[in-house]
């Protein structure tokens, strides 16, 4: 991304140049926990793997597995990225849980994260990620009884049908 006018990957609305740029070339630190991780989805769009592994916390740096980040990189085509939460613990911790929307192998995919970021130094540094499972989904209507038809349209009723399996 060379052009001063394209938008920031991170989803943020404002041109690349003033946004996550000038944090992944160290021109600028980021001022909190939320602002390093949309600089960490973009260095990932632009493959700045360098910064990947720059604001990485000194205690977790050595789990970095290279090669990986550097081919889910330049593999996958970056389709956005959505914060869900942000939680400060206080000055120096909080928590940031986001989606990652990236298609890989013509698939499309999402990573979904809650990342531990501590400061370092007076820094904002990626600590560790747990990854978030899919949300619970939440059924609109009742679950049949045993003796109403089945939904799936066989004609069985439910409980010799789909409602076997429980």
């Amino acid at each position: 991304m060379t052009e001063d006018n394209q938008i920031c990957p991170c989803g943020s609305g404002v041109p690349f140049a003033d946004c996550c740029e000038p944090i992944i070339n160290g021109t600028r630190e980021s001022q909190t926990a939320e602002e390093l991780m949309r600089a960490r989805y973009s260095a990932f769009v632009t493959g700045a793997i360098d910064f990947i592994v720059g604001s990485t916390h000194s205690r977790t740096r050595k789990e970095i597995d290279l090669s990986f980040i550097r081919e889910w990189s330049q593999t996958s085509t970056w389709r956005g990225l959505q914060i869900l939460e942000i939680k400060q613990v206080n000055d120096n911790k909080a928590f940031v849980s986001f989606e990652a929307h990236f298609t890989q192998n013509e698939k499309d995919q999402t990573h979904r994260e809650k990342a531990l970021f501590e400061r370092e130094s007076g820094q904002w540094r990626f600590v560790s990620g747990d990854e978030l499972k899919n949300p619970t989904v939440r059924y609109e209507t009742p679950r049949p009884g045993r003796n109403d038809p089945c939904p799936c349209g066989s004609g069985k009723k439910y409980k010799k049908c789909h409602g076997a399996e429980y």
